[in-house]
């Protein structure tokens, strides 16, 4: 392997060990601590209090690393961009919530609107870049003109990985070990085409790999949505520069699931006016409540994306 690739991911990784035992107990200090729900799972009630707004190790890792290529790999600046602006709204969202003590955090409507007007300018973005956004890669490394379609596909894909990757955010490394696999599955293919984006998906491999030695369960710290969105920015910022966005359905399996899970839970609860389709939602609560333990399934999601990243492989080579 060329160590050029190999160190983006030590340098991150030694910058998020570093940042770990300083930033955690100053999370503490501030009394940013993950709240539970008392109808939610009862064995999350002993993780209330544990430092979360996290992701700020994971961020800082990632930015700090990317900005020492960032002159010589333009490239990943969209990238950067998407990935900075989901987790500046992410702890916006943390700190009204675990610091100014508004549980609801950003209200619905702000948080939404934020989220549209990131997305409109990361596409407006590529739209002047040069980058033909309406032709993404599909089965064999064919190409697939979407048309009219594009700007309306960006926009979910963009909103619905985001959010789907907040959701999957809802056990010690869950998040954390399936992205893990997502970045190493586009950096193989950043390496592999020659797109000279690797330095940024190389260094929230290693950001994540880092912030993990926290994160795994007992946690010491949650990644909050100040790490969960910025995360949900890298992915589908990363997809889309490698015109794989049609890809996330199958490495972000996962956050697919997650989030989909949520929509049909609140739909079906609706529609049968107080039933539920799960025992809880998003679904990784729904195996908790029929008895299995957080490793897991953290290690079942975890093995799925694997399996989905390889498949993934095979599909873009054959």
């Amino acid at each position: 392997m060329d160590l050029k690739v190999v160190i983006p991911v030590i340098i991150a990784f030694t910058l998020s060990v570093i940042l770990g035992p300083i930033v955690i107990p100053f999370l503490r200090r501030l009394k940013v601590g993950q709240t539970e729900r008392e109808d939610g799972v009862k064995s999350h009630l002993k993780k209330a209090g544990t430092p979360t707004m996290g992701g700020l190790i994971i961020l800082s890792s990632t930015v700090l690393t990317s900005l020492l290529y960032i002159k010589d790999y333009p490239k990943i600046i969209p990238i950067l961009f998407l990935t900075i602006a989901f987790g500046i709204i992410g702890f916006l969202d943390d700190y009204i919530k675990v610091v100014l003590k508004r549980s609801d955090g950003f209200m619905p409507k702000q948080k939404f609107t934020a989220q549209i007007v990131v997305t409109g300018i990361f596409a407006f973005y590529l739209v002047n870049s040069g980058m033909d956004m309406s032709v993404i890669t599909f089965i064999s490394g064919k190409d697939l003109d979407l048309g009219w379609l594009t700007i309306p596909i960006l926009f979910v894909a963009v909103l619905g990985t985001v959010n789907g990757v907040n959701f999957t955010d809802g056990l010690d490394g869950l998040a954390s070990s399936v992205t893990v696999l997502v970045a190493t599955f586009f950096t193989v293919i950043a390496i592999g085409t020659g797109s000279g984006i690797e330095p940024i998906t190389c260094a929230v491999v290693g950001a994540l790999l880092g912030f993990l030695l926290f994160n795994v369960h007992p946690a010491k710290v949650f990644m909050g949505d100040t790490g969960s969105l910025a995360l949900g920015g890298f992915v589908v910022g990363t997809a889309y520069v490698l015109r794989l966005p049609l890809f996330l359905i199958i490495v972000g399996f996962v956050y697919v699931v997650e989030v989909l899970s949520v929509i049909l839970q609140v739909g079906f609860f609706k529609i049968t006016k107080g039933k539920r389709l799960f025992k809880m939602a998003p679904i990784h609560h729904h195996f908790e409540l029929c008895g299995w333990a957080e490793t897991k399934i953290v290690g079942v999601f975890s093995i799925i994306t694997a399996i989905l990243c390889l498949s993934a492989l095979v599909l873009l080579s054959t």
